[in-house]
């Protein structure tokens, strides 16, 4: 039997490279005459650049650029061969995200989107006819005006002065001048891969929803929020663009709306854009089961994450699924699910991810009969 192992990454213990490779060698120990084939997924958080480089044939660069709290990162960016020419692909989190901020330090009324508008630089200047912007797992809620100040947006104060960085800078903005940004971004098409459709403002909003995993406090959601909002009355007054009820625009900290503002581009979601670079739906062709999963299993998993389009494009197919994960808060109707934690506990689930990962998956090839009528 063809069997296809697609997860996403176990956030915290295991990438979703990682993560195939445990259920593959779990699998293999069982039944060895199986061809098993790793397909690492992503859904445009953390990871997303690893599984398009690998998925597109790529290399990957580095630049350094400025942290969300201004100190100075190493962060990687990815080169591709496309179509029609290189495409960029740019993971947001390397150079913004929350996990570059440690726990006490974060600090989403400050924290900046600068280094990820550097980073689009980078990847611009070798000329790319695409740049994929992956922007999950930020540490910011400043609405992408670092991003758009690196590109040389200048966002000025009532006495023409740059605001500061961070969303409670935006509280300052009075106008925008777009007149100088950097001339490598033009006819450049943008692609925004979101795992999230958040609006930009709101109860369901970038502030309300993810800054207080970013550090916000109640009163800050509150700041952040009326930030946005202002921000993006100026956009639609200065530019003519109505980011405000625009789905994902709220997506890393209203990241998804600067990149709609100032670089025209489209927002898609982010399992679609790995789905199709890694050709998920050719290589499903002929399986008899797929394994796909991730590190928690909730109902956001059903919404625009990975385990979501494996399944849609595995049930399109009529192919079983399988799912394994670290922890099961939903089990879908129909397909079997096997939880790190309900097997072997917490501790070990945490301590030794892999190898329980790896038992597990041998667990599920010894009930292949039951998995899929190939087996």
């Amino acid at each position: 039997m063809r069997v296809l192992v697609a997860p996403d990454k176990f956030r915290g213990t295991l990438t979703a490279g990682q993560a195939a490779r445990a259920v593959a060698a779990g699998w293999r120990g069982v039944r060895p005459d199986d061809e098993v084939v790793e397909v690492p997924m992503a859904d445009g958080g953390e990871g997303t650049l690893d599984a398009l480089v690998e998925g597109l044939g790529g290399e990957r660069r580095t630049a350094q650029v400025t942290g969300p709290l201004e100190d100075p990162v190493e962060a990687e960016f990815g080169l591709a061969p496309g179509p029609s020419g290189t495409i960029g692909v740019v993971e947001m989190a390397r150079a913004s995200g929350l996990l570059l901020v440690s726990e006490a330090r974060r600090n989403p009324l400050r924290a900046t989107t600068r280094g990820t508008g550097e980073l689009i630089l980078a990847a611009c200047a070798e000329r790319p006819v695409e740049v994929v912007v992956c922007i999950g797992g930020s540490a910011t809620n400043d609405g992408g005006a670092g991003m758009a100040q690196a590109l040389g947006v200048r966002l000025l104060d009532a006495e023409g002065h740059e605001v500061g960085p961070g969303g409670a800078g935006l509280l300052d903005l009075a106008r925008i001048d777009a007149t100088g940004i950097d001339r490598s971004v033009s006819g450049v098409r943008f692609v925004v891969a979101s795992d999230v459709d958040n609006p930009l403002t709101g109860p369901q909003g970038a502030s309300a929803v993810y800054g207080p995993q970013k550090g916000a406090s109640p009163d800050d959601v509150l700041v952040l929020d009326r930030a946005l909002a202002h921000y993006a009355a100026v956009i639609h007054r200065d530019l003519g663009i109505d980011v405000r009820s625009v789905r994902g625009s709220g997506a890393a900290g209203g990241l998804g709306a600067g990149l709609i503002a100032f670089l025209g581009a489209h927002l898609r979601p982010g399992v679609e854009v790995v789905m199709e670079a890694v050709r998920l739906r050719e290589r499903l062709v002929g399986a008899g089961l797929v394994i796909t999963g991730e590190g928690k299993l909730d109902p956001q998993s059903l919404h625009g994450k990975t385990p979501e389009g494996v399944i849609r494009t595995a049930r399109e197919l009529a192919i079983p699924v399988a799912l394994v994960c670290g922890r099961a808060e939903i089990r879908p109707e129909g397909v079997p699910v096997a939880s790190l934690v309900e097997r072997f506990g917490e501790e070990r689930a945490m301590r030794d991810t892999g190898g329980a990962l790896e038992e597990l998956a041998a667990e599920l090839a010894g009930r292949a009969g039951e998995l899929s009528p190939q087996a």
